[in-house]
C-alpha cells in the first residue's frame, strides 16, 4: 500500500534575497550551493561548540529556499538565524501557514511521484515540490504543498492517508533521528546520531559553524555512543528513561512507537554482549547496514 501522512508537528521557513545561499552557507552543516530544483538536502545548525541546536531539509522554490523544520522549533531556529543575518541581504519569514509538510511511503511511492530512488532527488509536485528523503530512499519521500489542496492532492495522486505512527514505525526500523526527540539541543553532537553516514555533513565545503570540533571528533575517533535502534520486549517507558547493562546505566531511551524505539548507547557496552533492559522491558539492539561501528564494537 502506497501511504501519506500529513506531519503537523513541520513547520517551513521561507528565505529569500540574493545572499541567502552565501549566508546560510557559513552557518549549516551542508553545501547549500548543491541546494537545485532536483536537488534538496539535509543540515544541522550547530553551536560553535559542535554542539546540535535544529536539522532541516533545504529546497530550492524559484528565488528562495526553503527549511523544513520542527514547528514547534521554528521561532528558536528564526531567533538564531537572524543574529547572524548583519548586513547579509536576505529576508527570513515563518511560512507555515502557507505550507503543509508530509511524509508519503510504500512500494510504489517513489513511481507516483516521478521520482528516482536517489536520495535526495526532488520534482514538482501538485504545486509545490516533492522529494526523496536524502537521508535514506528507503524512508520515502517528503512533500511541501500549499495548505489548502495538500490532503486533495495526495489523494487524488493514489496516496491512502496514514497515521503518524505507520511512518514513525518505518524511522525507527531504519534508526533515523527525528529532530529533538531524539537529539537533545546544546547537548548532542552529530556523529553520535547518524549524520555522517545519512548525507547530513559535507566535509569538503569549508567553514562552518561548529565544523572543527566537529572534524576533529571525526578525524580523532572520539565518538564513544551512538543512537541505534533497539526492539523493546515488555511494557515500554517513556522517553528518556535510562538504558541499563546489569546495574549500570549505558544510555537513554529516545522517541518510541510500538516497541520500537532509538537508544543513545555506550559503545562498549554493545562491545561486552550482555542484555540490556529499560524499565521492565528488554532492549535488543538491532543494526541496519548503513551505521558503520568501530570494530570493537
Amino acid at each position: 500500500m502506497t501511504e501519506a501522512t500529513l506531519l503537523e508537528d513541520r513547520g517551513v521557513l521561507r528565505l529569500s534575497g540574493p545572499d541567502r545561499v552565501a549566508f546560510l552557507q557559513g552557518l549549516v552543516s551542508n553545501d547549500v550551493a548543491r541546494v537545485a530544483p532536483a536537488r534538496v538536502l539535509w543540515a544541522a545548525f550547530l553551536t560553535a561548540q559542535g554542539k546540535y541546536l535544529h536539522d532541516f531539509f533545504l529546497v530550492a522554490a524559484g528565488e528562495s529556499l526553503l527549511l523544513e523544520g520542527e514547528a514547534g522549533r521554528l521561532d528558536d531556529l528564526l531567533r538564531r538565524l537572524k543574529l547572524y543575518r548583519l548586513r547579509s541581504k536576505v529576508e527570513m519569514a515563518d511560512a507555515t501557514i502557507d505550507y503543509a509538510v508530509a511524509a508519503l511511503w510504500g512500494a510504489d511511492a517513489l513511481a507516483r511521484l516521478g521520482l528516482p530512488a536517489d536520495p535526495g532527488a526532488a520534482a514538482p509536485f501538485a504545486g509545490g515540490i516533492a522529494y526523496v528523503d536524502p537521508r535514506r530512499s528507503t524512508l520515502g519521500a517528503r512533500a511541501i504543498l500549499p495548505r489548502a489542496a495538500a490532503a486533495a492532492a495526495l489523494a487524488e495522486a493514489g496516496f491512502a492517508a496514514a497515521p503518524r505512527d505507520g511512518y514513525d514505525r518505518l524511522r525507527l526500523g531504519e534508526g533515523v533521528p527525528d529532530g529533538s526527540r531524539d537529539l537533545v539541543p546544546e547537548k548532542s553532537i552529530l556523529l553520535e546520531n547518524g549524520f555522517d553516514e545519512l548525507a547530513g555533513v559535507d566535509w569538503d565545503k569549508g567553514c562552518w559553524m561548529g565544523q572543527e570540533l566537529t572534524a576533529r571528533t571525526k578525524y580523532r575517533a572520539l565518538i564513544k555512543r551512538r543512537l541505534l535502534p533497539v526492539t523493546l520486549e515488555g511494557a515500554v517507558p517513556p522517553s528518556g528513561s535510562p538504558v541499563l547493562q546489569g546495574e549500570r546505566e549505558v544510555g537513554e531511551l529516545r522517541s518510541t512507537c510500538d516497541g520500537q524505539g532509538l537508544a543513545l548507547l555506550r559503545l562498549d557496552a554493545l562491545a561486552a554482549g550482555a542484555p540490556l533492559r529499560v524499565g521492565q522491558a528488554q532492549a535488543v539492539v538491532h543494526l541496519p547496514a548503513w551505521i558503520r561501528l568501530p570494530p570493537e564494537s
